[in-house]
């Protein structure tokens, strides 16, 4: 799996251009851009030069290539089209003259992540089976619907946020009723895929493709994604965050009626 370190080696590299394009462009937000195009020409390049049968590589190169163009064109039109990402003006904020320095420290771990990504990916690829199998076709399934249900999430809230009435309000549209972040639930699970396809329970090796969601959900809801959005909700919004945190969970459907 030696092919898995040359993905993080290449995405590390990429990750140092993005560093140097967010200075110039002086929007940190490129760097998630960049981050998500490189990692999927990565990834999908890592599945390509697996073992295995063609057409699973081919599979999910395509795969890869879609989430990365779903992903990353959304995440372009909102740095190109809209302010600074607000985790990035707060930590611009409270860092001042050191804020490129962490922003180096940020982007220099992030070809590391890809690395560990990689290693699903390569045992989804060098899954033996040489023939599709139901595993095939559920986990591209579950990819597939979890990239729509993204793109769902994100149209909700672009909608809610054109109307007047609802500046300065919190957006409970659709998806957004059941949990306050359910791109970022949509986008751990979309990684599942990879173990759905990976796993033979007999060989030990295969259950190390589960690094992907785990390490996924992790990176969302307790480093880079939920902690620094919700702080800066809480200082836009105050007590009308609270109540909306207190009803609905982070990045877990809490059916209204079912449970609670």
């Amino acid at each position: 799996m030696i092919i898995c370190a040359y993905a993080g080696l290449a995405v590390t590299l990429a990750m140092a251009l993005a560093w140097v394009v967010q200075r110039q462009a002086g929007n940190a937000g490129w760097v998630d851009v960049i981050w998500t195009g490189s990692s999927g020409i990565a990834l999908a390049g890592v599945a390509l030069a697996a073992p295995g049968a063609p057409w699973r590589h081919v599979m999910l190169a395509a795969l890869l290539v879609a989430w990365a163009g779903r992903l990353g064109g959304h995440v372009a039109w909102r740095v190109a089209t809209s302010p600074e990402d607000t985790r990035y003006a707060m930590m611009r904020e409270a860092a001042g003259e050191r804020f490129q320095a962490q922003m180096l420290g940020l982007v220099a771990g992030q070809g590391s992540v890809t690395g560990l990504l990689a290693v699903a990916v390569y045992l989804a690829a060098a899954q033996p089976a040489p023939q599709p199998r139901f595993a095939d076709m559920a986990g591209a399934a579950l990819l597939l619907l979890a990239l729509a249900g993204e793109a769902l999430a994100d149209q909700q809230l672009r909608a809610w946020r054109a109307k007047p009435e609802n500046h300065g309000g919190i957006c409970e549209a659709g998806l957004w009723a059941l949990c306050r972040h359910p791109n970022y639930l949509c986008e751990a699970l979309a990684w599942l895929a990879y173990p759905v396809i990976a796993l033979v329970p007999e060989r030990p090796v295969t259950w190390l493709a589960f690094i992907a969601p785990a390490l996924m959900f992790l990176v969302l809801r307790y480093l880079t994604g939920v902690p620094p959005l919700e702080a800066a909700m809480l200082a836009r919004r105050g007590d009308a965050y609270r109540a909306y945190q207190a009803r609905t969970h982070a990045m877990w459907p809490r059916w209204p009626g079912v449970n609670g």
